[in-house]
């Protein structure tokens, strides 16, 4: 039977509300998802660094008819765009894992809404020239991702970020 998240705890200072306990398990577990979900993306973006030949041929191959003046150009777009995102990509996944592990409902919805972005992310990868290994690494992205959305919204956690978000509201 589904009972509310508990809220019988030491208030936080003289006379505060009470605090909802540690997150329950799913909720750390989403967190954790969010913390293999920026390791991921943190290899992701080294490997992308590093592998900058396997870019250029899989834009070669993909566009036999580019000069080498526009595949070195494509090349050089793709990594301002894997530098740019990539960096972006791994702060959000940890600003998430913060913020919902502290209970805080925006960062739920927040990253739903950033999911939502990287399964247009991921449909955009299988579309564009790729690696076999970075399209695997961004599969695997969004299974962490997809994963955690998926514990974020369980019954469990959502009776934490209520309790939550009631606590804040009787501050």
């Amino acid at each position: 039977m589904y009972q509310p998240y508990p809220q019988a705890y030491p208030p936080e200072g003289p006379g505060g509300p009470p605090q909802p306990a540690e997150p329950p398990r799913p909720v750390r577990t989403a967190v954790t998802l969010m913390y293999v979900g920026a390791a991921l993306s943190a290899v992701s973006f080294i490997l992308t660094l590093v592998t900058v030949g396997s870019l250029r041929s899989a834009v070669r191959a993909s566009a036999p008819g580019l000069s080498p003046a526009q595949v070195n150009a494509a090349v050089t777009l793709g990594l301002v765009f894997v530098g740019f995102f990539g960096l972006l990509g791994i702060a959000l996944w940890l600003w998430m894992a913060w913020a919902n592990r502290r209970g805080r409902n925006w960062a739920r919805v927040t990253s739903t809404v950033f999911f939502g972005l990287d399964t247009l992310g991921l449909l955009a990868a299988i579309a564009r020239p790729h690696t076999i290994v970075g399209l695997l690494l961004t599969l695997l992205i969004w299974l962490a991702g997809l994963g955690a959305i998926i514990l974020l919204w369980g019954r469990e956690s959502s009776a934490y970020f209520q309790a939550v978000s009631s606590a804040r509201q009787l501050r």
